[in-house]
């Protein structure tokens, strides 16, 4: 069986990020898999201007999208910021496209400090969709965040069990032809 490289990129600049916590989760879940490499893409560590399509390839941008590019299933991982995902994981996802993401497979997960969290989840995958990406039937919303988490662990049992089946899903269907996934012959 071929590699399987599943990344997950980190729309969260937070030190003590819930987000970038469960991507830790999920990848490690995915890891677990030996035919599985995992790559955390972490934002916080990118030099990344506001895209502008008039410069080349600016600050860390190179580097983001030849990381993306190698992925076979991407994680869009968000904290909710008014209602939607947050504006680092827009400014990466405007200098990523169709290039980077077209065909691959796609899980979404959101974190919320309150109770409302799945509106990212939507808002995600219509870009998802828009750049050719198969977006899982799974997605993964945690709400109520810091009574989920305790010392950088995962400590909520339900939905430590949604993101390790997300994270099966990101791995099984990676490698699927696109008309496979759907169904079509």
């Amino acid at each position: 069986m071929d590699t399987v490289h599943v990344a997950a990129l980190v729309g969260s600049l937070r030190e003590a990020s819930y987000t970038r916590l469960a991507c830790e989760h999920l990848l490690a879940t995915a890891d677990a898999h030996d035919h599985v490499e995992t790559d955390l893409i972490d934002l916080q560590s990118f030099d990344l201007p506001p895209y502008n399509s008039d410069r080349d390839s600016p600050g860390d941008s190179a580097e983001l999208l030849d990381r993306v590019g190698r992925a076979d299933a991407i994680l869009l991982a968000t904290p909710n910021y008014h209602g939607s995902y947050s504006g680092v994981l827009k400014n990466a996802l405007d200098y990523c496209g169709r290039d980077e993401f077209g065909g691959k497979t796609v899980g979404l997960v959101a974190i919320a400090g309150g109770a409302y969290s799945s509106s990212p989840l939507d808002h995600l995958r219509v870009v998802a969709r828009t750049i050719d990406a198969w977006v899982t039937p799974r997605q993964v919303a945690i709400q109520n965040a810091s009574a989920r988490f305790e010392d950088g662990e995962l400590t909520d049992e339900a939905h430590a069990d949604r993101l390790d089946a997300l994270a099966e899903q990101l791995v099984a269907y990676a490698d699927l032809d696109p008309d496979e996934r759907a169904g079509v012959e």
